[in-house]
């Protein structure tokens, strides 16, 4: 008999998760931003102003290793814990409308020379004064998910101990995910972030902008983060679902 029930109450449990991803989400927009933000460091100089601009524009600071890295486990891991189901990504990426909408704020070819894109997807704006952005996708989806949500990653410098201009420093990732309903309509905003474990130095007040030394630690604050959203991201979601 206690069997029976314990059968009973897990399938009970099952059926109950299944119906908790009965409602539907289009991904629309995957990216992270080669701009790291220095304003933990203080007032930026010209130099240490150059020396952001310069790892933006040089190529050996890919971020596209470690942005599939995070995307991966975003559909992987995060997607079973998540109270909807996702959209299929070539279902999105495919579709004509998708392909042919023209966001507003839409960026140069110059100008997105500092975001790496998930492939297929479009750099689409999100935020304060993004509504057209927001309602214009919903609407190219209304028809086969409940709501969108915008993904992207950010780096910060994080300043560690130090005197003067001489200090550790650490890199902080920031994932900012952003669920819309069917209508454009806000739902939730997930702002998380991590510290890496990995540290570089700043000197004379400006950090070590080397590729091979700045990669290393935004690769290990996403690694960071990506622990923290695992162990976090059902509970952050858990009501979601009912709103859309």
């Amino acid at each position: 008999m206690k069997k029976l029930i314990l059968v009973a109450f897990i399938c009970l449990v099952s059926v109950l998760e299944g119906y908790a991803q009965d409602k539907k989400v289009a991904v629309v927009t995957f990216y992270t931003d080669k701009i790291i933000d220095f304003k933990e460091l203080g007032l930026g100089s010209e130099a240490l102003i150059t020396e952001v601009a310069g790892l933006r524009d040089n190529p050996d600071f890919d971020l596209t290793p470690i942005l599939e890295k995070f995307h991966k486990e975003f559909f992987t891991s995060y997607a079973e814990k998540l109270p909807f189901a996702l959209l299929d990504e070539e279902t999105v990426t495919s579709n004509q409308g998708y392909k042919d909408f023209e966001p507003k704020w839409e960026k140069s070819e110059e100008e997105l020379k500092r975001y790496v894109v998930a492939d297929g997807y479009k750099f689409i704006y999100e935020g304060v004064l993004g509504k057209e952005n927001e309602e214009g996708v919903a609407r190219l989806f209304s028809d086969a998910a409940d709501g969108v949500m915008f993904i992207e990653i950010h780096f910060a410098f994080d300043k560690g101990f130090g005197i003067g201009g001489t200090s550790s420093l650490k890199m902080k990732a920031y994932a900012r995910m952003a669920l819309y309903d069917k209508n454009g309509k806000k739902v939730v905003v997930i702002n998380e972030s991590a510290n890496s474990k990995k540290t570089s130095m700043m000197v004379g007040g400006i950090p070590v902008m080397k590729p091979e030394k700045i990669l290393p630690m935004c690769e290990s604050a996403v690694d960071q983060l990506m622990k923290d959203l695992n162990k976090r991201i059902k509970k952050i979601t858990k009501n979601v679902a009912k709103k859309l």
